[in-house]
């Protein structure tokens, strides 16, 4: 398979009153074109700050990254341009209607008004929304947000999608939604990034898994790969794998509510 992501000894340190703090301590990663990658870890494990780094939010402070086939630190704009990103906690304005909300984005990608509004109906089409263009954003349900957050991270057809904690707050019947729609992305060509905290999501979502931990990798590998060499079997759940690699749940304060 080719890679549509690489990184080499990826850092990032952050300077304190206390003295240095090394939030990323040097990450070599490597994602597979077509496959829907689970980015793991802790609180504080350094997912975040490596998410914004591969999003061209944060630069490292050591190390290479070759995302879409350009360099992170020399080609920013070339990597914007071949990625989507979703937040978790979103980027929409809630008095705003669903269709200026796709319309402008189109225009942020410079597309011209025709081909932004063909664009709008699209996605809306493809992610459920036709009904939903004329309402504010104040209106949308959750699991309508999410739709329509994802949809305008599709707008200009990237290779590499990245999802941050995207079923965060969601009912059950949502998230089973969303993780479908996650599966037919994949399905249709475009590589998938998706941190999340809810392990039994990453179990059915992800191909493969990667579980950091203070800021470096501690293990990889397929969810059964990773079941069998750290719990025991793979019959054994993906909390009890994970609790056995990094010492502890990923949080505790939060479970998440059951989907399929």
């Amino acid at each position: 398979m080719t890679a549509i992501l690489s990184t080499h000894d990826l850092a990032l340190t952050f300077p304190t009153k206390k003295g240095p703090v090394e939030a990323v301590r040097g990450i070599d990663l490597t994602v597979e074109q077509g496959e829907i990658l689970g980015f793991l870890g802790p609180n504080g494990a350094g997912k975040s700050t490596t998410l914004r780094m591969l999003t061209t939010l944060l630069p490292p402070t050591r190390g290479t990254a070759t995302v879409a086939g350009h360099d992170l630190a020399t080609e920013p704009r070339a990597v914007r341009r071949k990625i989507g990103y979703v937040a978790q906690s979103g980027g929409l304005d809630p008095q705003e209607r669903v269709r200026s909300e796709l319309v402008l984005q189109g225009r942020f990608y410079r597309l011209s008004r025709a081909e932004a509004e063909a664009r709008a109906e699209e996605l809306a089409v493809d992610l459920d929304l036709t009904e939903l263009l004329d309402r504010t954003c104040a209106e949308l349900s959750g699991g309508q947000r999410r739709r329509l957050d994802i949809a305008m991270a599709l707008t200009h057809r990237p290779a590499l999608l990245f999802l941050d904690e995207p079923t965060t707050g969601l009912d059950p019947g949502s998230r089973a939604d969303l993780w479908q729609l996650v599966r037919r992305i994949r399905d249709e060509g475009t590589t998938v990034f998706l941190t999340t905290h809810y392990l039994d999501e990453a179990d059915a979502l992800a191909d493969r898994l990667v579980v950091v931990d203070h800021g470096e990798i501690v293990a990889e590998g397929t969810p059964r790969a990773l079941k069998e060499r750290y719990g025991g079997s793979p019959e054994a759940t993906l909390q009890d794998t994970f609790i056995a690699i990094t010492g502890h749940g990923p949080r505790r304060e939060e479970s998440a509510p059951l989907a399929v």
